[in-house]
């Protein structure tokens, strides 16, 4: 059995690889291109989004069957946006194939998922993919690969000729050219190597054996002793230094031109591991230590492994064997959730140990509650396939599962284990989202509690303040594609847009209130004279409000000072004078006033204290403020000056510069206000290599060209 993903940068043809991958082995009959031209589109690219677009969205399960080996892949996206669905992907795959453009190289994604991969620590092959295309170069990928990415990669394929003259490709480990003949290159005919590609297939295969033995002991000793290593020694050497993730392979070809992928299904099954040959941890509950969990039993001899940046001792108690047996306690990894069907929630399972059969009990470990595998079903891109059992290693899903991403299933309620979560990166992007109309039957709030559960890194807030709903993302086309899915899915017309900025109101000076609140109308009136001052708090305390009662004797009854402290605090600060935000950063100071025996009451001096506010705001000298973030960009040294430039442009404030090996990071100060589409431009200008992060710092005074545009718009609307 094999386990494994398909990643890469977006548009470097990871979709048409899967699709090739199905077809060679027998699992689709035809093929079809990933845009949907012929009205099909490619198998994995199951939504009409992802069709219609060209994208990959959501990530896509199968498996297939190739000389006798059991393989579960999953199709991932390259887009920045859709990150977390490879976090998930990664987390439970043993093997990845990393797709790089023979012509792009290594490109802003590669980085991302090559940090994702070492993350998880996944054993790793290399596809070159388009060497048929314009100014390919795979000889550049492979110096980029061990530059960019610290791979030790090497050849073990070259190509028969590029772009417009690519025929084939010569097997360095096997020393044979290989051609893709038949209209869909299904028939691979092995012949001699080119009299022109002897010398360079040599030297190459010299280079591999270096590369390999530098790693591989076994290998090694062979090379120090002179003595050539056998086909199957070398492909050996190859397998156990590309699971230890000390090699990584370097196949090549063109999938849409059906050459060259064949061979990756032989080196797949040839390289990459299967589950008992991958470690992996869990946490036990029980003795609140972590635990490695292991596909074979002979494990006793482990004195301590690696979680992160942990160092962690293990006993011989601790250490749990993965044994396919009916009496072996079942442990199984949730990584995905999904609703594609009426039949309810989809749930992903990533089965570690034991064996999940239909109809069993299985419990959530962090809920405690008991579900029942009333239907078991593997997946083929968007149809289902339903099983009578699941056994360690295995890839399958279960309908009626109630779960969130990362909970572990167990068959006993004792056995408190837990696998180790995946990372999630926090949301970089905020919109307001607004529907068109109204919403009577709650299709709105379905589709978003859909979604954010679905995604973890797709977050809904309601923001009390500017009375309306924020959703976060990793992009602005993450919130585009589930704005249009909620369209698409359930009718509902939404519109994104730039959120509201939470403003702040206050003063710059003192100014003093001589207030009387009179009202006759028959009977008991209504009496109250405030006299004191309104000043601006210092600047480290501007997000605060405050009142002080300075008054001596009984002009202002003591039982009326709580309604006065309303009055000033909650009545007139929640909507200021001049855009309507709320007032911040004043303190209200009550020196002296008058009473009446018959008149005054609390309402009278709480209607008191909102006219002497008003009539301090109207005589003061009026600012907005506006929030401040500290934002941290990371991007490569080569960009440094291209950040530098971004920043200044949003009118930010340099704090820092830190150049570390072949990244810079910058901290700096920048108005929230201007924060709204940085994280597209940081993209533009780093050719998406740039990420940020960016946290609440302070307020401050905005610009005046700021403040009279905003009381301009006040005043419009």
């Amino acid at each position: 059995m094999r386990n494994i993903g398909i990643a890469a940068h977006i548009d470097s043809g990871k979709t048409t690889v899967t699709e090739r991958l199905l077809y060679y082995t027998g699992r689709i009959a035809q093929m079809h291109e990933v845009k949907g031209k012929d009205k099909v589109g490619a198998t994995m690219d199951s939504m009409d989004l992802e069709r219609e677009r060209g994208i990959t969205i959501q990530s896509a399960a199968t498996h297939v069957t190739w000389k006798n080996h059991h393989i579960n892949i999953i199709d991932t996206p390259g887009h920045v946006d859709f990150t977390v669905e490879v976090e998930r992907s990664l987390r439970v795959l043993d093997g990845v194939v990393l797709v790089i453009c023979a012509n792009g190289g290594v490109q802003s994604q590669t980085l991302t998922v090559n940090r994702q991969i070492n993350r998880y620590k996944v054993p790793c092959a290399v596809f070159i993919n388009k060497i048929d295309r314009m100014a390919a170069n795979p000889h550049k990928c492979l110096t980029q690969l061990r530059s960019k990415l610290r791979h030790n990669a090497a050849f073990v394929q070259i190509p028969i000729g590029l772009e417009g003259k690519s025929t084939g490709i010569v097997d360095v480990v096997m020393r044979k050219a290989l051609y893709f003949e038949g209209n869909n290159g299904q028939n691979i005919v092995e012949k001699e190597i080119p009299e022109d590609l002897k010398e360079i297939t040599e030297i190459k295969r010299t280079e591999l054996i270096e590369c390999v033995s530098n790693v591989d002991e076994e290998l090694a000793e062979l090379f120090i002793l002179d003595q050539t290593p056998t086909v199957q020694q070398l492909k050996d050497a190859i397998r156990r230094a590309t699971i230890l993730r000390k090699f990584t392979p370097v196949l090549m070809g063109s999938a849409l031109r059906n050459k060259g992928v064949q061979p990756l299904l032989d080196a797949i099954v040839e390289y990459l591991p299967n589950p008992a040959e991958v470690e992996n941890f869990a946490f036990d509950g029980n003795t609140t230590k972590y635990v490695s969990v292991f596909h074979h039993p002979i494990c006793n001899d482990i004195k301590s492994f690696k979680i992160n940046k942990y160092l962690i001792p293990s006993g011989k108690n601790l250490v749990i064997a993965l044994l396919v047996n009916v009496n072996c306690n079942c442990v199984g990894y949730q990584f995905s959730i999904m609703h594609p069907y009426k039949f309810g929630q989809l749930t992903y399972l990533r089965m570690y140990q034991g064996a999940l059969y239909k109809g069993d009990n299985i419990f959530n470990v962090r809920t405690k509650k008991k579900s029942k595998a009333s239907r078991v079903v593997r997946l083929h891109s968007n149809k289902l396939e339903d099983l009578e059992e699941a056994y360690a290693g295995d890839i399958c899903a279960l309908f009626g599962i109630d779960c969130a991403s990362g909970d572990t299933f167990v068959s006993k309620v004792k056995h408190n284990i837990s696998m180790e979560q995946m990372y999630v990166p926090d949301p970089v992007v905020s919109m307001s989202l607004k529907q068109d109309g109204r919403d009577d039957s709650g299709k709105m709030s379905k589709a978003l509690n859909r979604f954010s559960k679905e995604d973890p890194t797709f977050t809904v807030t309601w923001d009390n303040e500017a009375e309306e709903m924020v959703v976060s993302g990793m992009g602005e086309l993450h919130l585009e594609i589930y704005a249009q899915r909620m369209n698409n899915e359930y009718g509902l017309n939404v519109t994104l847009g730039k959120p509201k900025v939470a403003f702040r109101e206050t003063i710059t000076s003192r100014v003093e209130f001589d207030y009387t609140h009179k009202r006759q109308s028959g009977g008991a009136g209504q009496f109250g004279r405030l006299i004191g001052y309104i000043e601006p708090l210092p600047e480290e305390r501007n997000t605060e409000l405050e009142f002080l009662d300075k008054t001596v004797g009984t002009n202002v009854p003591r039982n009326y000072m709580s309604a006065i402290k309303k009055g000033f605090l909650e009545d007139c600060c929640d909507k200021g004078p001049l855009v309507g935000a709320r007032v911040m950063g004043v303190r209200f100071v009550v020196e002296d006033g008058a009473s009446h025996m018959v008149d005054s009451s609390d309402i009278a001096f709480r209607l008191a204290a909102q006219g002497a506010a008003a009539q301090a705001f109207e005589k003061s000298h009026k600012i907005i403020s506006e929030p401040i973030m500290t934002v941290e960009v990371t991007a490569p040294a080569e960009f440094q000056s291209a950040v530098l430039s971004s920043i200044n442009k949003r009118k930010g404030v340099i704090n820092d510069q830190d150049v570390d090996s072949d990244y810079v990071t910058v901290t700096c100060d920048v108005p929230l206000n201007d924060m709204f589409g940085y994280a597209s431009e940081l993209r533009s200008v780093t050719e998406g290599k740039g990420e940020y992060a960016m946290e609440f710092c302070r307020y401050q005074p905005c610009r005046e060209d700021v403040q009279e545009e905003l009381v301009r718009q006040a005043h419009d609307a």
